[in-house]
């Protein structure tokens, strides 16, 4: 069942999925450029997946990235960490073929390529970061760097 009625040409229509390619041009078809319609598919469907839902925590012990990749196999994933304590995660989900003979009713699955960059602190261990994917939930584990407490030294009063 569509949440948005049948004049939006059966393009995907969840209007509460962020990764929805709800693009509703009132302009499509028309000759003039610089419409929606204009856009490649491709185009539209890496803009509606580059953003993949993040959650960034920080415990006493490490940030923790938790990133929502449901279908996707950590094979498609890439997790990096460049220069400028930037970590990285970035991948890409194929689309589904279509078959000649194929009458889709709904297409709400987004497909494309998705990546996030993120500034680490200074004061992470780069080479102790870990990943893992579990149940489409990628967590990046960036542990921290202990603080060093400053010593304190107790002075003898005399007298």
């Amino acid at each position: 069942m569509s949440l948005i009625p049948s004049f939006f040409d059966g393009r995907r229509s969840n209007i509460f999925d962020p990764f929805s390619l709800n693009i509703w041009d009132p302009f499509e078809g028309f000759p003039f450029s610089g419409t929606v319609a204009n856009i490649p598919t491709s185009t539209r469907e890496t803009a509606a997946f580059s953003s993949a839902r993040i959650d960034w925590k920080e415990t006493p012990e490490s940030h923790v990235f938790k990133v929502d990749l449901p279908g996707i196999k950590k094979e498609e994933v890439k997790v990096e960490v460049e220069e400028g304590r930037v970590l990285q995660i970035s991948g890409e989900r194929s689309r589904e073929q279509e078959e000649k003979n194929d009458k889709w009713h709904s297409m709400e699955r987004s497909s494309g390529k998705f990546l996030r960059r993120f500034r680490l602190p200074e004061n992470i261990k780069m080479e102790e970061i870990k990943a893992t994917m579990e149940n489409g939930v990628l967590t990046v584990t960036v542990p921290k760097m202990e603080e060093k407490k400053p010593e304190v030294k107790a002075i003898d009063i005399s007298g």
